[in-house]
């Protein structure tokens, strides 16, 4: 019987930026938890060999991860190396070689998806494929056609059941943390409902540009980068049904029935922004219309949130690096004059620290009659050093067979159907000014009384810190 652990761990592309700046810091850590005691072979085609992988692993450590002594020695006892290209049969009878017998590993393909369909056959063709795992990096697709040829592809040779497409904004714990708050607590149910909530919104942000992936980004743009995939989970997260069961189906069951009730986005619905100085990147073309800012309205048809706006923005160069969710609710109908109250709200933010906030009126200090303030009641927690990263909580779910934290081959497809009719639209693209929230124009993709902009400063009068 083949053991459901995966017993060697491929990664292609193991001389490349992502193994560099992600992998590589993961790999250690999964030694050091006493995770990772199984063969890890990196392929690629540098023309090096086990030494020179063994000090750009140390290299990787020393700058990105900090190298633990003791750990790294583990690491690199486990490395094993073939050079060769991608095209070429003997590169794969190599690998066959390299794994001698090992009967359930799992292939990580962390190259570009131009060359997964490659790959994929020669693993196929050289054995490699049987009784194992494929890990597959994003983008996964360009549109849906696309997507749609690639599942073939990998469901040509591999079960979906171990086929695993990594989004590794699901391995972040404060993304899983929307289930937990959602589901552990028995109050919030009574309100996260078309009841209570007049609107949702859910903001990422980050301060910085393309940071020399021009090339790449170009190609690809703010919604393919992050909308279709980081955003829709959490959204996913944040307001699909009870799963019926605690297994990984049916809590991937939930999220697909949550992208069935979303229409495709329609023109007026969606706003696209493009930073002043990005077509000066390097790999950038002079004329480019790819957005380096997107604001979508949208709607979800299911009986919880039918009549409920969802809205979404995601850019580059804005005035923080954070990812916020915001609930208003509904106002009260008191006998108070509308025009002093503001809509209470709650605020989930996923990044950089994991706050949980109430937002709330009451009476201001030393009020005369019935004078008003809104206030936060906030437990805030940062992250500590010795917390899972999301790439090690990913690849040692993969390598266990654990599909929770990844995206289904049917969810996949819904979220293409949903971005894809305003992709092939030449829609507008309007350039904002960095730190900045946007372009002027996304007024018109803008929540009931305005975008709730990270770090904006808040009275806050009721404050608690969760440790």
């Amino acid at each position: 019987m083949i053991s459901s652990h995966s017993d060697a761990l491929v990664f292609f592309g193991a001389t490349g930026d992502l193994a560099y700046k992600k992998i590589f810091p993961s790999l250690q850590a999964m030694v050091k938890r006493g995770h990772l005691n199984v063969p890890v072979v990196g392929v690629a085609k540098a023309g090096w060999n086990l030494d020179q992988l063994r000090a750009r692993a140390k290299d990787s450590l020393e700058k990105h991860g900090g190298l633990d002594p003791a750990a790294f020695e583990k690491l690199i006892a486990l490395l094993r190396y073939v050079d060769g290209d991608y095209q070429e049969p003997s590169t794969f009878a190599a690998l066959r070689n390299e794994l001698k017998d090992a009967q359930r590993p799992a292939h990580y393909l962390a190259i570009p998806p131009v060359l997964f369909e490659t790959v994929v056959e020669h693993l196929s063709e050289s054995n490699c494929g049987r009784g194992a795992r494929v890990i597959v990096e994003k983008p996964f697709g360009h549109d849906l056609a696309s997507a749609q040829e690639l599942n073939k592809v990998l469901l040509g040779v591999f079960d979906e059941a171990d086929t695993f497409r990594i989004d590794h904004y699901l391995g972040k714990r404060a993304v899983n943390n929307v289930l937990a708050f959602r589901f552990a607590n028995t109050f919030v149910e009574a309100f996260w409902n078309r009841h209570y909530i007049e609107s949702v919104e859910i903001t990422m942000a980050e301060d910085f540009g393309v940071q020399g992936r021009g090339g790449f980004y170009d190609q690809t743009g703010t919604i393919r980068d992050v909308v279709q995939n980081h955003l829709f989970q959490v959204l996913s997260n944040l307001i699909m049904e009870p799963p019926v069961r605690a297994d990984s189906e049916s809590l991937r069951d939930e999220k697909v029935k949550v992208l069935k009730a979303i229409p495709p986005i329609e023109e007026k619905n969606l706003v696209r922004g493009q930073f002043r100085g990005y077509r000066d990147e390097n790999g950038v073309a002079k004329d480019s219309q790819t957005e380096t800012f997107a604001a979508v309205k949208l709607e979800v048809n299911s009986w919880r949130w039918k009549g409920v706006p969802f809205y979404i923005r995601a850019g580059k160069c804005l005035p923080t690096t954070c990812t916020e969710i915001v609930g208003k609710f509904r106002k009260p109908p008191t006998l108070i004059s509308d025009s002093l109250l503001v809509e209470n709200h709650l605020r989930l933010r996923l990044s950089p620290e994991i706050t949980i906030a109430m937002g709330m009126m009451n009476l201001s200090p030393n009020a005369e009659g019935l004078s008003l303030q809104s206030s936060e009641m906030m437990a805030s927690h940062s992250p500590r050093a010795d917390e899972m990263d999301a790439y090690e909580r990913v690849l040692g779910a993969a390598m266990t067979g654990d599909s929770t934290l990844f995206a289904r081959e049917d969810y996949v497809e819904e979220a293409w159907r949903i971005v894809e009719p305003v992709l092939k639209k030449n829609t507008p693209i309007y350039p904002y000014a960095a730190n900045t929230w946007g372009p002027e124009e996304v007024d018109r993709v803008t929540p009931p009384g305005g975008w709730s902009n990270p770090g904006d400063k808040k009275a806050i009068a009721l404050t608690s810190e969760a440790a």
